[in-house]
């Protein structure tokens, strides 16, 4: 086991000590490498890394934690309907818009329903 691990720092070294030749061969591969592993191609100043690490982020319109911080208005008064339904919720403005409804409809105050207006009374 002991000599598995050695082999595999061994690898690890040499591949290190690869990267770090300057030969052409060696440059070109190791801007490959940065490439696939979406890491910068080349060498880059310590305050460029700032500008580098605000453009991988993720952006705000898309990022869950600002999208998602409100809280979801519609599904909710959806399930207090189905729950006020189900006599488990008392909705008091919603019941006095029914009573006002209601009372109108008891006074004959209601939209007539199609062709019993008052234009097919007429005939």
């Amino acid at each position: 086991m002991a000599s598995r691990r050695t082999k595999m720092s061994n690898c690890i070294n040499k591949y290190l000590a690869l990267t770090n030749v300057a030969t052409n061969y060696a440059k070109r591969m190791n801007r490959l490498s940065n490439r696939i592993f979406n890491e910068p191609v080349r060498q880059m100043a310590p305050r460029d890394w700032k500008v580098i690490s605000l453009l991988s982020e993720l952006p705000r319109q898309k990022d869950p934690e600002y999208t998602q911080y409100y809280p979801r208005h519609v599904e909710t008064w959806k399930f207090m309907m189905q729950l006020r339904n189900y006599g488990l919720f008392r909705d008091e403005h919603q019941d006095f818009k029914e009573e006002m409804v209601r009372l109108r409809i008891l006074r004959g105050k209601t939209k007539p329903n199609p062709g019993e207006g008052k234009r097919s009374k007429k005939k």
